[in-house]
């Protein structure tokens, strides 16, 4: 598979078949399949260090210890998020975290004072991470994310495969709910972000992230009465070229 076959995905029957078939694999088998063989070394795992990411990551190590993993830092991340991430790397031995970052030059120029976030949330999700991840993917045929659909009513459809922009998004935890992320955590004896436990089910960047009440979405907490509830990395084709 190559990206010439994203037109498989853009074809609703052909899809619902691939989906079909491959939504019974296991999420492990599917990744070993995704990255040895249907995008060997042309496929690379975005992850945000986030509240369930140690699921995902395990998996992906216990493939691939050096498969590339890209983790966008945009300089307004939780200290307790950037610790996590560290430990995790020791943990797992990940040997291939690639660390993103936003251009200085940019945001010395829309961003000086670190307050556009309050003003103008999309551009800052724009400049802080669209832009940088859009051109770390340049090279790349396909690319792994951790969304899954319990998170938010705006996943409830979320499917495996996606076609994006000449690109294909796998996302092979769609299926799963939040107590196979909890179960597959405890199986494993992986560490949990430390702020999970004061209520942070979902967690970004400090200005935009608040704890989540019960019976809230997961991802409730994100963007809190703002009218937004996706940063723009799974809302536009991420094309480097294009003016984002």
């Amino acid at each position: 598979m190559s990206a010439a076959d994203v037109a498989l995905f853009n074809d609703a029957e052909t899809a619902m078949r691939l989906e079909a078939k491959f939504a019974k694999l296991e999420a492990r088998a599917f990744l070993r399949l995704v990255i040895e063989d249907l995008f060997p070394g042309r496929i690379a795992l975005v992850s945000s260090f986030g509240a369930d990411s140690a699921a995902l990551l395990h998996m992906v190590a216990q493939i691939d210890k050096a498969a590339p993993v890209l983790f966008i830092d945009t300089g307004v991340l939780f200290p307790e998020t950037l610790a996590y991430r560290d430990r995790l790397i020791a943990h797992l031995d990940l040997r291939n975290v690639v660390n993103l970052t936003p251009d200085k030059s940019q945001l010395a120029e829309e961003d000086p004072e670190n307050f556009l976030w309050a003003g103008n949330p999309d551009r800052c999700c724009e400049i802080r991470k669209v832009i940088p991840l859009a051109k770390a993917l340049e090279g790349y045929e396909a690319w792994i994310t951790g969304r899954k659909r319990f998170q938010a009513r705006t996943r409830a459809a979320l499917a495996l495969f996606e076609a994006e922009g000449g690109r294909i998004k796998v996302n092979p935890l769609a299926g799963w709910s939040a107590s196979d992320i909890d179960a597959y955590l405890a199986a494993h004896a992986l560490p949990r972000h430390p702020l999970v436990a004061k209520g942070y089910p979902s967690i970004g960047c400090i200005p935009c992230t608040s704890p989540v009440k019960p019976g809230e979405d997961a991802r409730a907490g994100r963007w809190r009465e703002r009218g937004k509830v996706e940063c723009g990395l799974h809302t536009q084709a991420l094309d480097a070229a294009s003016d984002i």
